[in-house]
Parts: C-alpha cells; structure tokens; sequence
C-alpha cells in the first residue's frame, strides 16, 4: 500500500470512522490512512476518533472532520468496527448522502463489506472508485404528546437504519399498545412492545424476535409485536407507503422506551403516540463485490448448503 501516486488526486477527501477503543480497528484504521496518503488522498477523520491515535497518524495526510457541519467535501466514508460502528456513522452519513463502506472487526457485520485482512483490496478498491453504491431503505420515526389524529404535537423525531423499537420501560410490567396501519386499527396487545424494521434490519433485532428475512432490495416495512400475549401476534410484512402508529393507552400505567438502531431514545407514556413511516434519505452502502444476498446470509450466519450441486461456489470470498 506504499506505492506512490500516478496521478494528482488531491482534491479527494475520503472519511474515516473508527471503533475508537478497539486497538485492532485504530490499527486497521491507520494502514488504511497510509495506504490513501500515498496515493495521493486526504483522510477525514473525527477529533475524537484523531485523539486515540495521534502516534500512528504521524506525517500522514489527515485532516479533522467537523461532524456538526450540514455538509462536507467527501466522497465516501470508510467504517472501521462492527455493525455498531456503522450505525454511527450512519448518523453522520445518511442526512448528508455520503456512501459508507464498512469494514469488518466486530461478529456478523452484515452492514459490513469488507473483513479486515482485506484491507490492501479496500484501498485499491477506494482509489480506483471500484465500487458500486447500493440504496437501502430508511424509517422516520415521529414521537407526539397525543395521536395526531386529535392534534398531537411532536415531541421527538429521528430516524433508523435498522428498526425503530417500543419497549417496555419495567421489567415486571407488560405494555398495553394499540396499533394502527395508515390510520385504521389493527389490534390491542399486551407485550414487551413492537418493533417496526427495514429489509436491511430484519437480519438485526427483527431477526432475533422471530421476523421473516427480507432482501434488501425489497422495499418494505416490518412490523414484529415483542412477546404478544395474543392469538394474532405474527410479523406482518407492509408496503413501503405504509404508515404505522402505536399508542401505549393512558388507562394502564404505561412507560415505555422508544428505541433507534439501540442509539438514540426517548421515554414515552400512556396516551402518548409514536409514527413509523419510510424515511426521506436512502442508505448509501459501498459494495465492493456483485455476490447475491443469498451469498451474503451464507457466509455471514455459515448456513449449510452441502450437498447442492454448486456447493463449491456457495461461499464467496
């Protein structure tokens, strides 16, 4: 990653993300700053992430990110960490439409496209611009002091990559909620809460809470009630136009938490409304390789495939 650049490429600027207290992801982090500085490449990285590794970004080509400013001069940026890491950068991404391309030291990682010994590919692939963006679907969710309907005012609002959950805020207490599909009712359960998911987050919590798979080129909305005391409590899959309400009622003592991507919360109570609906900015996720999704559950959860005739090719890269 140390040959020089054959051409003027200074007026690139490529944003670096890390899982700052992972000593493995400062160092991955850092030969990928090598490897963009000596093709010529400025690397943006937050103050707080340049703070934990100072020594290792020694006479390279850095400049500090400013993650407050509504807009930047970047082109991509490059995630070192796991799922949890590209979730936050996603915060600092998605309102700006810059891609992310995330690389793998965390579990799964299925946000992820690159595992860290594949570093020298990333560099390349980041240079030459040998990736292709792929759009996944996004959801905004809206807290008000009361249903809309009945002229609620809004509260709280934000967005989320994976799911936008309702959760109960007492171990010993169930929550009563009511549901509603684009303003109609659709039942009343006792539970632990529900939780709205995209494609890209029903492999995430959805999945563990017995949700379908959904491929990410599918636009939908999933709707899965966390442990229903109730003959109907099945995951419903809905349209992308979909708008989903769930009202925790004012005759119980209801608290709850309103959970995004497990980053950002706000409490709720009872007569209370919170909004699901698609969200207005599409993640932008860099791919390196063209394999199918099918590939990708293969290799991210090693599903058994032997015995197919092609089980050769079942495992890409």
């Amino acid at each position: 990653m140390n040959e020089p650049a054959d051409q003027d490429q200074s007026d690139r600027r490529v944003a670096v993300l890390t899982h700052r207290h992972r000593q493995e992801a400062i160092a991955a982090a850092a030969r990928f700053v090598a490897g963009l500085t000596a093709r010529g490449i400025t690397s943006l990285i937050p103050a707080d992430d340049l703070e934990f590794m100072p020594d290792r970004l020694a006479g390279l080509s850095v400049e500090p990110l400013d993650l407050r400013l509504a807009d930047t001069d970047c082109e991509l940026a490059v995630v070192f960490g796991g799922d949890g890491s590209i979730l936050r950068g996603a915060e600092w991404a998605l309102p700006r439409d810059v891609p992310l391309l995330g690389v793998n030291l965390g579990h799964v990682g299925f946000l992820a496209e690159a595992e860290s010994h594949e570093l020298d590919q990333v560099v390349t692939a980041v240079v030459d611009r040998g990736y292709t963006v792929e759009e996944r679907m996004t959801v905004e969710v809206v807290v008000r002091d009361r249903p809309r309907l009945d002229g609620g005012a809004e509260i709280w609002r934000s967005f989320a990559v994976n799911e936008v959950s309702l959760e109960k805020a007492a171990r010993e207490r169930m929550l009563e909620v009511l549901v509603a599909i684009d303003d109609r009712p659709l039942h009343r359960w006792g539970c632990d809460g529900v939780l709205v998911a995209t494609p890209t987050g029903s492999t995430a919590y959805a999945f563990s809470a017995g949700g379908p798979v959904i491929w990410p080129e599918v636009d939908a909305l999933l709707v899965v009630p966390l442990s229903a005391h109730a003959l109907f409590a099945r995951p419903m899959v809905l349209g992308p136009t979909s708008n989903i309400t769930v009202q925790p009622l004012v005759s119980f003592d209801n608290h709850g938490v309103v959970w995004c991507d497990g980053r950002r919360s706000v409490d709720i109570t009872g007569g209370m409304e919170v909004e699901v609906a698609a969200g207005e900015h599409r993640l932008l996720l860099a791919r390196l390789s063209m394999a199918p999704f099918t590939d990708r559950l293969v290799r991210k959860f090693d599903l058994r495939v032997e015995g197919w005739r092609g089980a050769a090719e079942a495992r890409p890269r």
